[in-house]
């Protein structure tokens, strides 16, 4: 029998949601401006830059697909998100943090005036109509994905390892 507590489909979804956004903010606290913007791939990807990604993939998932608010889509360039990568030498840790987390705080608030099986009032552009629930777990995968990004750039700054 397993000790770890038992909670609902809901505060599961939620509850790794929320570890995995926290991840992120701290893997980039701490960081100079200029290290969090260092870019640490061949395919330019920098530890503030990937925060600055999650951001708007809460503001595009949560805002414009499932509210269906009247706000611009995030930014694209052709069919992939690079653009949402970069960063310039003027933006700073705290700035692209606290983007992030008003986005997240937004997507909370979006997401708790809904039940799981509430379809999004846009579909997705390459999944079509998604729910709450799918919404949530491609939130999960997406942002332990960059996470584990996250983690190897760290570690290459300054060699912290874990959930810091």
């Amino acid at each position: 029998m397993s000790d770890a507590p038992q909670k609902d489909e809901r505060q599961l979804l939620e509850g790794f949601l929320d570890m995995y956004r926290a991840t992120a903010v701290r893997k980039v606290l701490g960081l100079s401006d200029e290290d969090a913007r260092r870019v640490m791939t061949p395919s330019g990807l920098s530890p503030l830059g990937v925060l600055n990604h999650l951001g708007w993939v809460e503001y595009q998932w949560f805002r414009v697909t499932f509210a269906g608010e009247d706000v611009a889509p995030a930014p694209r360039e052709h069919d992939n998100n690079a653009v949402q990568f970069e960063v310039n030498d003027n933006d700073t840790v705290s700035q692209v943090v606290t983007f992030y987390e008003n986005e997240c705080a937004h997507a909370r608030e979006v997401a708790a005036s809904a039940e799981l099986v509430t379809s999004s009032v846009n579909e997705s552009r390459y999944w079509g109509p998604v729910d709450l629930r799918w919404i949530l777990v491609h939130m999960i995968e997406e942002t332990a994905r960059h996470v584990g990004h996250l983690d190897l750039m760290r570690e290459s700054i300054d060699g912290a390892t874990g959930y810091l």
